[in-house]
């Protein structure tokens, strides 16, 4: 062989080499990957009430007058029980014709509806961040015109927290976890690869559904009883595994 050809089979065979090495250095290590869960609770510090007015009247205008009117009411007695403007929201309106619908005879053309009235609907949503007030907001709200909604849900203003004790928890919980298997295996676990988390949050806790809330005497006061919040958070954690 010439030392031209020499030169470049040598060149050939160190070019070929290379992509073996990176593949060897490429090769994933041995690892494990656990779920980790952790849970925290903590007692509510904000309830959110849904308070809806309805009134049903001949007209349309006569219908929205006195749900204006009720409203106003509601508005006012909210503020001076020490609700912010910010934590009072209207959260729906609608205007609905009532209609009454006639009975056909078989044979006879079909009759058209006839509308008989109007309903209007207005919603607000009020947070409460003084949860001692909470049952005496609902029976004044009922007192001054509320007749629908009632939806009351308890939740937690800032849960940052709360979720940061739920973390540290699912990350010793997978940690834990690690050491068990790899102990039962005969190996040693590393160092942490990858970490990823899922968060759930709790739904706010409702008291009540959307039936029709009915007029009590003023001087009941509706009881209420906020419980906790639960935080789950769960983590998914791959550790190396050493040789």
């Amino acid at each position: 062989m010439t030392p031209k050809f020499l030169a470049v089979a040598v060149a050939a065979t160190a070019m070929m080499a290379v992509p073996f090495a990176a593949m060897a250095e490429e090769a994933p290590r041995p690892h494990i990957t656990v779920t980790g869960q952790g849970e925290a609770a903590a007692a509510p510090d904000m309830a959110v009430l849904s308070l809806v007015v309805l009134q049903e009247k001949p007209t349309a205008r006569e219908a929205l007058t006195a749900n204006n009117e009720t409203m106003a009411k509601v508005l006012d007695a909210m503020k001076k029980a020490g609700i912010a403007e910010r934590d009072l929201q209207t959260s729906g309106f609608s205007i609905d014709p009532r209609y009454v619908y006639p009975e056909n005879k078989q044979g006879e053309q079909p009759k058209a509806p006839k509308i008989v009235g109007y309903a209007v609907s207005n919603s607000l949503s009020v947070r409460v961040r003084d949860l001692k007030k909470v049952g005496d907001i609902l029976d004044q709200s009922v007192t001054l015109g509320v007749n629908q909604g009632g939806n009351l849900t308890f939740t937690n203003d800032k849960p940052e927290t709360i979720l940061e004790e739920a973390r540290k928890k699912a990350v010793a919980d997978a940690i834990a976890k690690a050491k068990t298997l790899t102990e039962a295996a005969g190996v040693e676990v590393g160092k942490i690869i990858e970490i990823s988390e899922q968060s759930f949050q709790p739904r706010p806790y409702e008291m009540a559904g959307r039936a029709k809330m009915m007029a009590a005497p003023a001087s009941d006061s509706v009881p209420v009883a906020a419980g906790e919040n639960s935080y789950n958070v769960t983590v998914n954690v791959t550790f190396e595994l050493k040789n």
